[in-house]
């Protein structure tokens, strides 16, 4: 099956092309991806989904290893995203009463309904 070409780098002035869907080559995503993390992710955010979060989300994806979201309308989904019904910053926990597994696209869709992303 042929591949798609590879497109440019987004970085404008760059001579090198973009992998794997990304929209910056190797170099520049790297760049893009350090500066995201130094100015605009939260600092705390280890604090909130450190290592013990990784323990839970596999724990719950074992047990939910279907979308919520696409089972109820009878399609059968892998989990991509362990999502918190009452997000973290507004007092929500790692309790399984307040998680839900979904698809990328299930996940995506919430957050836009919600309005923060």
């Amino acid at each position: 099956m042929p591949r798609k070409p590879k497109r440019p780098c987004g970085m404008s002035g760059c001579p090198l092309f973009a992998e794997d869907g990304s929209p910056y080559c190797k170099e520049h995503g790297k760049k893009q991806r350090d500066s995201y993390n130094r100015y605009e992710r939260s600092p705390d955010i280890n604090k909130k989904y450190g290592r013990a979060w990784k323990r839970i989300r596999d724990r719950y994806t074992s047990k939910h290893p279907l979308c919520e979201r696409c089972l109820e309308e009878g399609r059968l989904t892998p989990v991509e995203e362990v999502h918190h019904i009452v997000p973290i910053s507004k007092g929500g926990d790692h309790r399984e009463t307040n998680l839900m597994s979904l698809c990328q696209s299930c996940h995506t869709k919430i957050h836009h309904e919600l309005g923060d992303r």
